[in-house]
């Protein structure tokens, strides 16, 4: 067998590019390594920090050092790039066309095909944080718009120490309070919501909970971890023949 060279380290197919931040990560979060049954590779942007990306659309200022930061993590061997924050939709094209491997920055690239598999007339829940400063801007980065898919935006309490964790930064959390608040949204969804048809994360802390929202809602639950496995089984399909 002849194997090729020209990287130092091997193995890893999926870079992410992290936020740079300090909150735990429990597994099921895409900054938790444990949470995937494969090898990744991380790379912090420095300065992106969360209030800089928490907006209508993140600072302008960052595209260069995520650009930057794609760039490398192409040039020690990984075959796909994703990021640590949904919000970061409309740097998507800008980020896509400076490197030459595949890029999906949110999970919201996801929204068309979980539209086109539904019935006609369901509606796809995408659960973020702070409801207000989700919007088309970010759902256009990645190709598509509330316009043609039905989307109900779900967020979360302004008193909830979801928000307060992960975008006020703090460095304890308790898993137990935010399963219950994740479990909160969903009931607040399924109540409001004229014709639930699937449940859609736009933010990738959420993803320890993804569990537990699809038992209580019976929907399927779609995620930053969805994406990267199904990227990693085209990547390393699965062998079924000798």
């Amino acid at each position: 067998m002849i194997l090729k060279g020209g990287f130092t380290n091997y193995g890893q197919e999926i870079g992410i590019l992290m936020l740079d931040t300090v909150f735990p990560r429990p597994r099921g979060d895409i900054g938790n390594a444990c949470s995937y049954d494969f090898p990744v590779r991380y790379k912090t942007v420095k300065g992106a920090v969360t209030k800089k990306i928490m907006g209508d659309a993140p600072d302008a200022d960052l595209i260069a050092p995520f650009i930057d930061a794609a760039r490398e993590l192409e040039a020690e061997g990984v075959r796909a790039i994703t990021t640590s924050c949904g919000f970061l939709a409309p740097f998507q094209k800008q980020i896509a066309e400076a490197i030459n491997i595949p890029v999906f920055t949110s999970a919201l690239l996801q929204a068309p095909l979980i539209h086109a598999m539904l019935p006609p007339g369901k509606i796809i829940g995408v659960f973020t944080e702070r409801a207000h400063h989700l919007n088309d801007r970010h759902f256009r980065g990645v190709g598509w718009s509330s316009e043609n898919i039905p989307v109900q935006i779900q967020g979360m309490k302004p008193d909830a120490e979801f928000p307060a964790t992960y975008i006020g930064g703090r460095t304890e959390l308790d898993t137990d309070v935010l399963k219950e608040e994740m479990l909160d949204m969903t009931r607040e969804f399924l109540s409001t919501c004229p014709n639930p048809g699937a449940i859609l994360f736009e933010c990738t802390n959420m993803c320890p909970f993804t569990s537990f929202v699809a038992e209580a809602s019976g929907l399927p639950v779609f995620d930053i971890n969805t994406l990267i496995n199904t990227f990693h089984l085209a990547a390393r399909p699965r062998r079924y023949l000798p």
